[in-house]
């Protein structure tokens, strides 16, 4: 007859979690520190680089609207890390605004050296103040070379609805330069209606977990309708996210979506890959 087994002790049992947690907490932190070293050392380093992704004409699929600039961060040996793999970790602190700037002036750059390119960049809410960011864009808008003129500043939904009226005063200052502001991942997190008229957002990209097999989805279907009915009626243009297959597109189209972005058009490159598209390809919010 085997030995029973020792009287489990309830108080050790209670605590198991909450030591397994703590451990697991400390593992992240101690992650999300040295990856945040290791943007700062991609930083000093200049191995911080962005990659294009074409955003085409729904009716002209062959030629991209504008292109969206990505953040890769190259790794000592050569690997490319995303930006989802990084930016999450150092967004909210001085790395992030560091990226935020290092991103637009590439973006004002590339756009300075060809006049026929438009590009769309991501930017924090933090960095609505950030006092190098905007001296940025107001050096770009006095050089008067028209180049704020094709670029599109990304704010996602969550970032607008932060503080909704600091993104309004921002926006309208920025806006005084030239540039257009899109609304990210429209759809993902609690969605503000109410702020749509004050926002005035020149385009609206519904999240791709709505576009991702919206042909077989009667739901995704009915959700998009109506994100794309609320980006018309404040006459805004849509673009769908991860469109990634003929199908999807081709229910999107039939939806009345604007543009398309996704795997199906281009996939990030290190440069634009596609001719550029008529100057008429982006249309402005009437008003």
């Amino acid at each position: 007859m085997e030995p029973l087994a020792p009287p489990a002790d309830a108080f050790a049992l209670l605590a198991a979690p909450v030591i397994a947690e703590s451990v697991v907490a400390a593992s992240r932190t101690e992650g999300n520190a040295r990856l945040r070293f290791a943007v700062a050392q991609a930083l000093v380093q200049g191995r911080i680089a962005f990659h294009y992704q074409p955003v085409v004409s729904a009716i002209r699929p062959d030629r991209p609207a504008f292109y969206e600039m990505l953040a890769r961060l190259r790794l000592p040996d050569g690997q490319l890390l995303a930006g989802a793999a990084f930016l999450p970790a150092v967004e909210a602190g001085p790395l992030g605004r560091a990226i935020d700037r290092l991103a637009l002036a590439a973006a004002l750059e590339a756009l300075a050296a060809d006049p026929l390119l438009r590009l769309s960049v991501n930017m924090s809410p933090r960095s609505m103040g950030d006092e190098g960011w905007l001296a940025l864009i107001a050096a770009a808008a006095r050089g008067g070379s028209g180049v704020c003129g094709r670029l599109i500043i990304e704010i996602t939904e969550e970032a607008a609805l932060v503080d909704a009226a600091q993104t309004v005063d921002f926006m309208n200052h920025v806006r005084t330069s030239g540039c257009a502001f899109a609304l990210d991942d429209f759809g993902a997190g609690a969605t503000g209606f109410r702020h749509f008229r004050d926002f005035r957002f020149d385009m609206v990209k519904i999240d791709g977990s709505f576009a991702r097999g919206v042909h077989a989805q009667r739901d995704a279907q009915v959700l998009v309708e109506c994100l794309a009915a609320v980006a018309r009626h404040f006459e805004m243009l849509t673009v769908a996210e991860h469109v990634e297959c003929e199908a999807d597109a081709r229910w999107l189209r039939d939806a009345g979506i604007d543009c398309f972005q996704g795997y199906l058009y281009g996939r990030p490159a290190a440069r634009p890959e596609l001719a550029a598209a008529p100057a008429d390809a982006i249309r402005r919010r009437a008003g």
